[in-house]
């Protein structure tokens, strides 16, 4: 007999950025587990395409799009779901950016739009759904950090700092909600292997480092994240609050590897 502390059934819940690369495989494991998932972010096409994948699971969805930067959009989506569902169950903020440049030369430009996507806009989204998790009593957040929320990864010093940032967030937002039922976490991957980054690792020194420094000696694949995001999701963490998961195939545990 499985576990039942897994079992999402009933559950709704809500992936921001979440019809692409490590969100999209967030989501797929939420409907595996039970989960009616709402997977949405700024393009019509991939929110349309990942309902249709959500939808062959078994599971319930809608199609809506938004924005993290627009608030508005968000409480939109909040309404929109709770229209079709009742309730939301489940936060998970995958939405995110990047861009590589020595800082010296980083315009404020490009630093405040990555602390504004990165940053910014997950706590927009863990203030419209946390509220509606408040006033039910019940509701589990998952935010996406990184190794960089730990360790300096060369010249993206921007999405660094919002990566660390996110950590302290979910902190804070984990003891200030730990008595109203909504168990605030986070999910820190290491390097996995997307459509978007396929190239730098696979053709890189940089992607060489990244593969020399994983005592796996691979990267991962997006599918193993979904576990972890399960967990957090589930009954099964239902004492575990403030916690920043790692799944990164021992990558911050190395040191020396020969």
């Amino acid at each position: 007999m499985s576990y039942p502390g897994f079992d999402l059934t009933g559950r709704a819940a809500v992936v921001i950025g979440g019809t692409s690369g490590i969100g999209r495989a967030i989501s797929h494991g939420l409907a595996r587990s039970g989960a009616d998932v709402v997977c949405t972010s700024r393009r019509e096409e991939q929110v349309a395409s990942t309902a249709d994948e959500i939808e062959g699971f078994g599971r319930r969805t809608i199609r809506c799009m938004s924005d993290v930067s627009d608030k508005t959009s968000l409480e939109a989506l909040l309404t929109r779901c709770t229209d079709e569902f009742g309730k939301i169950d489940i936060l998970v903020n995958s939405a995110g950016r990047t861009k590589r440049e020595p800082t010296l030369s980083q315009s404020e430009e490009d630093w405040n739009a990555i602390i504004e996507t990165n940053l910014t806009g997950t706590l927009r989204s863990c203030q419209v759904f946390g509220a509606h998790m408040i006033d039910q009593g019940y509701g589990r957040i998952i935010n996406i950090a990184s190794l960089s929320t730990f360790v300096s990864l060369f010249e993206v010093a921007a999405y660094s700092a919002s990566k660390a940032a996110v950590a302290s967030l979910t902190k804070s937002l984990a003891i200030e909600w730990a008595k109203l039922g909504v168990n605030v976490n986070a999910i820190a991957p290491g390097v996995f292997r997307t459509a978007l980054n396929q190239k730098l690792l696979d053709e890189t020194p940089r992607g060489q480092e990244f593969l020399t420094r994983t005592p796996m000696g691979r990267f991962g694949k997006v599918e193993e994240l979904a576990g972890a995001a399960v967990f957090l999701a589930s009954e099964a963490a239902s004492y575990v609050t403030g916690e920043v998961l790692v799944v990164d195939g021992g990558f911050l545990a190395s040191g020396v590897n020969q």
